[in-house]
């Protein structure tokens, strides 16, 4: 490991615990930013409403620390949408926003959109599917933002059950997302979770990044905005353990695929490879070739969309 990530990890790198909710308010209220948090979701009915409503108690009416909870549904067929606005969230469908440019499906355009329908200075984006949510994963992310200047990124890191085996989550980080770092950006060689959803960044921030339609969104965001801020800007936070819903082995191939393409283009741009990636399913007949589209759209900063550009003059 580099020695700039060793000291990264030392100066950078804390607990939940080092900042109390108490003190994240006292902090927020000197500075006078503001605080959204935006929850993308698809057919997460069973889980969102949940997420929100212990938001919503902990963090707007116990500890005053965010300012709107926001769900952008990306086309459910389920109850989603119902469930967030029960629960006290503001509901946008993602069809909705930025309509003169058509929507395509993926978390990235989920996530980009969600920048022109919140007002925070500070915006944290939490996974909609998270079972036995806690407050802290909110605090956490957040808090830095809240008392270090010079952070502008924050990524929450914890341990990731699969079933009843401790760490044995995060299946496309340790197989895909680690060694691409590792090797080509070795100085966020340090994240525990560099694809994990729940982070926050400042807006001033996100504004400026491109955003990966689809999957690579949390890779593409990390390397670039490493670039543009450099890696004392960036940081992560302990929140404790993550309980989520976990996806097939070809759902996971088709993001290893879309994160490598993230990657692949920001190492070589212009330098195009197949955006397509084929996986095998037995039948009757034996094994039967699926070929999947990878996501190669990106879409630009945010402050050179008209639309945006207004409401800030606004």
């Amino acid at each position: 490991m580099l020695e700039e990530v060793e000291r990264w990890l030392i100066d950078r790198s804390w607990s939940v615990a080092d900042r109390p909710p108490h003190a994240l308010l006292a902090a927020k209220r000197a500075s006078g930013q503001t605080v959204s948090v935006v929850l993308p979701a698809l057919d997460e009915e069973a889980t969102v409403g949940d997420i929100v409503a212990v938001i919503r108690h902990d963090l707007m009416l116990q500890v005053p620390l965010v300012d709107e909870v926001v769900v952008i549904d990306s086309g459910s067929t389920d109850g989603t949408a119902a469930a967030a606005a029960a629960a006290g969230a503001t509901v946008v469908h993602r069809d909705a926003i930025l309509p003169r440019i058509p929507a395509v499906p993926g978390k990235g355009e989920v996530l980009w959109r969600s920048l022109l329908v919140t007002r925070g200075d500070i915006v944290c984006f939490v996974d909609a599917d998270l079972r036995d949510f806690s407050s802290d994963f909110v605090t956490g992310i957040v808090g830095p933002l809240l008392t270090e200047p010079d952070v502008q990124l924050v990524k929450a890191m914890y341990d990731r059950p699969l079933g009843a085996a401790a760490g044995q989550g995060g299946r496309v980080t340790e197989l895909m997302a680690r060694p691409l770092l590792n090797m080509h950006w070795p100085q966020l060689a340090g994240f525990v979770q560099p694809l994990g959803g729940e982070y926050a960044a400042r807006r001033s921030l996100l504004e400026q990044l491109p955003f990966p339609v689809g999957y690579g969104v949390e890779l593409g965001m990390l390397v670039d905005a490493l670039h543009l801020a450099g890696l004392d800007a960036l940081a992560q936070v302990d929140v404790g353990v993550r309980k989520h819903r976990h996806q097939d082995g070809r759902a996971l191939g088709r993001m290893a695929a879309a994160i490598y393409r993230t990657a692949q283009l920001r190492l070589a741009r212009g330098h195009l490879i197949r955006p397509a990636l084929t996986q095998f399913e037995r039948s009757d007949e034996g094994f039967e070739p699926r070929t999947y589209s990878v996501d190669t759209e990106e879409r630009p900063p945010m402050r050179e969309i008209a639309e945006y550009q207004a409401r800030r003059v606004a």
